[in-house]
């Protein structure tokens, strides 16, 4: 089905106007035609569905739209650039939020064009075009979700609408919630649109109803109805959704229909329907190479747990590591059999060098991530673990260890080469491809990518049911997601005791965040929880190497940076748009 898609995509684009696919929110709408016949009508809904795509990169410049690269403003990844948003540089006037601004409107748009002319003017039959509808509405309220999660109340358009058109005041964050609300129980209440779907079936990656009560669910967690929300996320079991049995294949191509996955981006090794993860988050030694423009925070890497439950401590694997300076900690990060030359650049960035052990430095740090919580190396590629990837950019398989510092590739035994070389980050694991069978292309990643999954939602259930007090209940949800991890399950052990309501509140925050790296979810996530400033924002919080020296620094400016400001370019067009809080147009 996914090559289907894509074909009817391609056909799409060549069949519209021009205008139609403009990443504008003021596109025209489809051609006087483009409703008329049955085929039209997929290509028009194909049109929908493509907007999921806009802001997705390639090689000729660098996305920052795309949903996984919005981890960079967590706790849980860090970013090769400097960000303004993080650096405290930022303006309303920054590409970023009129960018994200725009592809949603466009999005919106093309649903509501969809959602006004099918019923109008498309001969399919009448159970088709109300599934069709159902999936538009479903993706206009996907597309207004992502647009209240960052500037919290916007214009609501329900029509089709020109530019002269488009001067609507906004709407309230509560108002737009409830229209979106209002969406997504149309959906439930189609008796057309199915349960789900399962996979290999001829429809899949269309919106089903699991999907639906899904994201229903997701937005009544940020109303803090958690009723409805765990009411909601009971429906998704209900419709056969389970855990996939092994955290790390779950990513790979060959399971991304499994019953874990709810909805997901349909991606393909072919230019303009490909992810763009391998990318930005591969390697030097990846197949096709790649830039490690993104990559994972030590802040995630020190939260995940040892593999009985107890907290993580450098001190228990290198004691005294906490009391050493940060640049003085480089020294347990140092290859074996060092130089004359590199230890001279070690000493002169601080490195304690007297505590170098010639023979034995990588085996006593490589100590610090072995036997922790599985998903630790099924995400991020650390120090002195191997990573299957490709000699020198050709198709010759080489495995490469993590060194530092870094000296080449080889065939074998060299070293992972990223394009940051002269520092030494933590890099992702998941979704970047092993070998050099996984992928054609490291523009295209052919691996779809998830928007929601089951994991997700049992640890949203679970948060709904712990503020209602159901601790107990909320302590399962939990553990299943630990159980399928391989780590100690919650109660297991005096580590793992909850107690209480905000213990188990912190306890499900931090599992979302060993859970869901390189997904788009955790800057959403401290967003909603109002964390991100003491998370992020620590005294000495920056963009970090391993062993924790800022490459550059964090300023946190003030509260208003939890929400986006309305993009300047949006305000000069439309005078009735009133900016944000704290933000100067």
């Amino acid at each position: 089905m996914k090559k289907i898609l894509a074909i009817i995509i391609i056909l799409f684009v060549c069949s519209c106007d021009k205008d139609l696919l403009d990443t504008t929110p003021y596109s025209s709408v489809s051609s006087s035609n483009m409703w008329s016949s049955d085929n039209f009508t997929d290509l028009g809904v194909a049109g929908v569905y493509s907007a999921l795509r806009l802001g997705i990169g390639n090689s000729g410049n660098t996305s920052p739209y795309e949903l996984y690269e919005m981890d960079r403003f967590g706790f849980t990844g860090e970013s090769r650039g400097d960000e303004p948003l993080l650096t405290g540089t930022t303006t309303a006037g920054d590409e970023l939020y009129a960018q994200i601004w725009q592809y949603m409107y466009e999005g919106i748009q093309r649903a509501n064009d969809a959602i006004v002319n099918i019923p109008l003017k498309s001969p399919s039959s009448a159970e088709k075009k109300a599934r069709y509808l159902a999936e538009c509405k479903f993706l206009r309220a996907y597309f207004y979700f992502r647009l209240n999660q960052l500037y919290k109340g916007v214009p609501i358009y329900l029509e089709p609408f020109s530019p002269d058109e488009a001067t609507k005041a906004r709407s309230t964050e509560e108002e737009v919630w409830n229209q979106i609300l209002a969406d997504l129980s149309d959906c439930v209440n189609e008796p057309n649109l199915p349960s789900r779907y399962v996979s290999g079936a001829q429809n899949y990656g269309h919106v089903s109803k699991s999907a639906v009560y899904a994201l229903r669910g997701k937005v009544y967690l940020y109303m803090k109805k958690w009723d409805l929300a765990a009411a909601d996320f009971a429906q998704v079991k209900a419709a056969g959704h389970t855990l996939f049995s092994d955290y790390k294949a779950l990513f790979k191509t060959a399971n991304e229909q499994c019953p874990e996955m709810i909805f997901s981006i349909q991606n393909i090794s072919q230019s303009g329907f490909g992810g763009s993860t391998q990318l930005y988050c591969g390697s030097r030694s990846s197949f096709g190479s790649g830039w490690n423009y993104y990559f994972p925070s030590p802040n995630l890497v020190d939260l995940y747990e040892n593999k009985d439950g107890s907290k993580f401590d450098w001190n228990s694997v290198i004691p005294g590591y906490s009391s050493l300076t940060e640049a003085e900690r480089e020294v347990f990060f140092l290859r074996d059999n060092l130089t004359a030359s590199e230890i001279a650049a070690a000493t002169a960035r601080g490195a304690k060098m007297s505590l170098y052990l010639p023979t034995g430095n990588e085996q006593r740090v490589r100590q610090a991530y072995l036997d922790r919580d599985p998903r630790l190396e099924a995400n991020v590629i650390t120090p002195y673990g191997t990573y299957l990837g490709a000699f020198n950019n050709t198709a010759t398989p080489a495995i490469a260890t993590m060194r530092w510092p870094y000296r080449a590739q080889a065939a074998t035994g060299g070293d992972l080469q990223t394009d940051t070389q002269n520092y030494f980050y933590y890099l992702y694991r998941k979704f970047v491809y092993e070998g050099v069978s996984e992928i054609v292309d490291r523009n295209f990643s052919p691996t779809d990518f998830p928007i929601i999954r089951y994991g997700d939602v049992l640890l949203m259930w679970a948060e709904a049911l712990n503020e209602q007090g159901l601790v107990a209940e909320a302590t399962d949800k939990v553990n299943e997601v630990r159980a399928r991890a391989g780590v100690a399950l919650l109660n297991s052990n005096q580590a793992t005791t909850v107690q209480g309501q905000a213990d188990l509140r912190e306890r499900i925050q931090n599992e979302r965040r060993v859970e869901f790296p390189n997904e788009g979810i955790n800057y959403f996530d401290e967003l909603r929880w109002k964390t991100w400033k003491e998370k992020v924002f620590y005294p000495g919080a920056g963009k970090k190497q391993v062993w924790g020296t800022n490459v550059s620094d964090y300023s946190y400016k003030g509260d208003f940076l939890y929400t986006w400001p309305i993009p300047v370019s949006e305000i000069q067009m439309n005078p009735n748009l009133v900016q944000n809080p704290g933000w100067i147009n």
